[in-house]
């Protein structure tokens, strides 16, 4: 008896699931907002959200396609499956990681409201990055210019280790009409371009460049075809000769160009090394530590020079472009102590001598050597001996949780400061007639350490990345600084430019692939006539 009760019970309280679908809303606010019922403009600035209603939660459809599976497993092994089809054709699906929405919201939730397309946010959700991969993997080339229907299903899914994949029938959909205008005409004699006026450091250039190329790249970006750009300096032999700004952002404003400060890392080096305070690149870090006091210890890793942290090709097992890396820097920032975390993970045997790996934590513990080696810390003597110099007064350091400056990235300073920085190095470390860093340290900074895997023809120098532009017909070098949400310090080899391009498009995939863009399709052309 009691147990038919309890049968009954569990048929009250999981009611059996409908055979209708739910609905899916479009529109062009977050919830609650109005159904679009017309065919919607999608221009590059358009936000775009939609609203699932479904009869049950999502973990009630997993149990249903798996119900001898415990619901704890199911919520690790299952989720949504989304797919996109544009003009009735399958576009792009995709089966959601099991880590978002969270397991509550699969617990509970019937209503599902989140953004495909939000441009003011704060950061990106799961379902904008969802939009992303498909815009990435043919919706891009599916959304050309004029009318589309676009129609959203959602299934659940359960990837069963022995079984595989098992997907359930239709939980909901939606479509939206869309009029794709992506491609905003501009009118380049409505767009002005701002007149640079001197910097302290950077006289004005007079030099010709195509300015009718600079005033549509610009208007792009203010259509918002190109996203969350700051800011954009040029120097040409020395002089200002392109100074723009977007997003709210001006000549004073400060950016976080995150790993950008990497490279600053390599420029004290370069100094401590000068002054005498470091012996030489290749000095190993049992000269700065006791390695035997932190886990993991062996011969090999105490022997580790600082070159293998200025290249990343240290053999410690830490990768940041491998989320399974136990040295990945997402396990670090956590952690009371970020040097005693790199320096306590393994030595990775396996791994070939020189192999490129990119590696913030190594970079963490060099900053750390720099602070032990030089007087009054590594923050006065960057001021003393790097910033003040260059006449660099107003920026912002990052710290480690010993308050220590942090190299694996985040200063801040303006578009023009950053810009002195680059311009130093063309200049061979001298400024104003003075050599702030040794010629021959620009030189080993900039020399093809390493070839990045995966790349094609392309390099890492001192904590500088290197490729080569072509623009028509001819090969350019460039070695540059670069962070999260494409931020760039360019230095070009071969002709007399500094480009430095800020940005906040933080974590989101495009953030590279648009400043290439803009680089080779725009600003290089019109520089290089």
């Amino acid at each position: 008896m009691r147990y038919f009760l309890f049968v009954l019970s569990l048929i009250t309280y999981f009611p059996a699931l409908s055979q209708t679908p739910g609905k899916i809303i479009f529109t062009s606010q977050a919830a609650p907002a109005t159904a679009i019922t017309t065919p919607y403009t999608l221009t590059p600035k358009s936000d775009l959200f939609f609203t699932v209603s479904l009869d049950s939660p999502l973990v009630r459809y997993l149990q249903a396609l798996m119900p001898e599976t415990k619901q704890e497993t199911l919520l690790q092994q299952g989720n949504y499956q989304f797919s996109l089809y544009v003009d009735k054709r399958l576009c792009y699906q995709s089966n959601l990681n099991p880590g978002a929405p969270s397991a509550q919201s699969k617990i509970h939730d019937t209503i599902l409201s989140k953004p495909l397309i939000h441009h003011q946010g704060a950061f990106a959700m799961w379902s904008e990055y969802y939009w992303m991969r498909f815009m990435n993997n043919g919706g891009d080339s599916a959304l050309t210019e004029g009318p589309h229907l676009l129609r959203m299903e959602i299934r659940p899914y359960v990837n069963d280790p022995v079984k595989g994949i098992k997907t359930g029938a239709l939980m909901a959909s939606g479509e939206l009409p869309l009029i794709v205008n992506r491609k905003p005409a501009i009118d380049t004699t409505k767009v002005p371009l701002n007149t640079p006026a001197p910097y302290n450091g950077l006289p004005v250039s007079h030099g010709d460049f195509d300015r009718n190329m600079v005033k549509l790249l610009k208007g792009n970006i203010e259509a918002g075809v190109f996203q969350k750009i700051t800011s954009m300096a040029v120097v040409s032999n020395g002089q200002l000769i392109i100074e723009a700004y977007f997003n709210g952002s001006g000549r004073d404003s400060t950016h976080d160009v995150r790993s950008v400060g990497k490279s600053f890392a390599s420029a004290l080096t370069g100094m401590a090394l000068r002054d005498g305070y470091l012996k030489s690149a290749d000095q190993p870090l049992s000269d700065f530590y006791n390695l035997s006091s932190f886990n993991n210890y062996s011969a090999d890793k105490a022997k580790t020079p600082l070159k293998a942290l200025l290249t990343m090709s240290s053999r410690f097992d830490g990768d940041d472009n491998d989320d399974q890396s136990p040295g990945n820097e997402e396990n670090m920032y956590p952690t009371d102590n970020w040097v005693k975390f790199a320096l306590d993970l393994p030595f990775k045997h396996s791994r070939q001598p020189g192999e490129w790996h990119y590696f913030t934590a190594g970079v963490v513990v060099l900053g750390d050597i720099l602070h032990q080696r030089v007087p009054g810390g590594l923050e006065q003597y960057a001021d003393r001996q790097l910033f003040r110099p260059l006449g660099i007064t107003h920026y912002q350091w990052q710290y480690t949780p010993q308050g220590v400056v942090s190299t694996a990235g985040g200063i801040r300073m303006n578009t023009l400061d950053f810009a002195k920085f680059g311009l130093l190095y063309q200049q061979q470390g001298r400024w104003e007639g003075k050599q702030l860093l040794p010629a021959y340290w620009v030189q080993q900074s900039f020399t093809r350490h390493r070839t990045i895997p995966g790349r094609q023809n392309e390099y890492y120098g001192y904590l500088f990345w290197n490729k080569t532009f072509r623009v028509n017909g001819r090969d350019y070098e460039a070695y540059y600084c670069s962070g999260n949400g494409g931020n760039y310090i360019l230095v070009f080899r071969n002709t007399p430019l500094v480009i430095v391009i800020t940005a906040e498009a933080y974590n989101l995939p495009y953030a590279h692939p648009q400043i290439n863009t803009i680089l080779q399709q725009y600003l290089l052309p019109a520089l290089l006539r």
